[in-house]
Parts: C-alpha cells; structure tokens; sequence
C-alpha cells in the first residue's frame, strides 16, 4: 500500500510542478498575467510549489526503503522522472496547441520505460 502511496503522491506533486513551471506561459498567452512583473509570476509560481513539496516530501518518506517503503532511492528517482514526463507530455499536448508529439518523443518513451525496468531489476 505504501507504494501506492508513494506513486499517487508524486503524480499530485508533479501535476503541481508542472503548473508551477509551465502554466504561467499559459496564462501569459491567454493574456492573464502578460502585464506582471517576473518577481509576481516567481512567486505566484512558488505558491504553486508550496503544494507541490507538500506532496513530494510525503511520497519520498513513505516510499523509501529506510522509512520502511517498498523503494530504493534510485528506484523513487526513477518513477519521479518518468511521472513528470507523462504529466509534461498530457499538458503539453493539451494545453498548448503548437506542441505536437513526434516519434523521437515516442522513442524517448521506449527508453525510460527500459530505465524503469533496468532499476527495478534484481
């Protein structure tokens, strides 16, 4: 169950990171804060990001081996990456309409899926 945990806790917090890192470019297209300073957009973005650790912190310290979870720290670094690469894609493809996938991306894909195998690996 921790696991489960673990893998839906960083799906919420790379969902916010997501937000925080890239939907202020959004909301700069849709003319929503186009007229902000930079120093509003960092910190409306780490207030963003305020929920995101707040999910992130949780799923490393319930997932980790040491803590009595089902993964190792590289294997927690591993799913990590190749959650927000899928959150990235789904937003990137949805939101922002000049984005498109190619078979570079799909191939990419392959890959990281082959990282999740070799770190799972025994």
């Amino acid at each position: 169950m921790k696991g489960m945990y673990t893998i839906m806790l960083l799906i919420v917090s790379n969902i916010f990171m997501t937000f925080a890192w890239y939907g202020h470019l959004k909301l700069q297209e849709m003319k929503l804060i186009s007229n902000w300073p930079l120093f509003a957009v960092i910190l409306f973005s780490w207030g963003i990001a305020l929920a995101e650790y707040s999910c992130q912190i949780p799923a490393n310290r319930i997932g980790f081996q040491g803590n009595g979870g089902p993964f190792s720290l590289m294997q927690l670094k591993v799913i990590q990456e190749v959650i927000t690469l899928i959150i990235f894609t789904v937003f990137t493809t949805v939101l922002f309409k000049g984005e498109a996938l190619q078979w570079n991306h799909f191939a990419a894909f392959v890959c990281l899926i082959a990282a999740v195998y070799f770190v799972f690996m025994k």
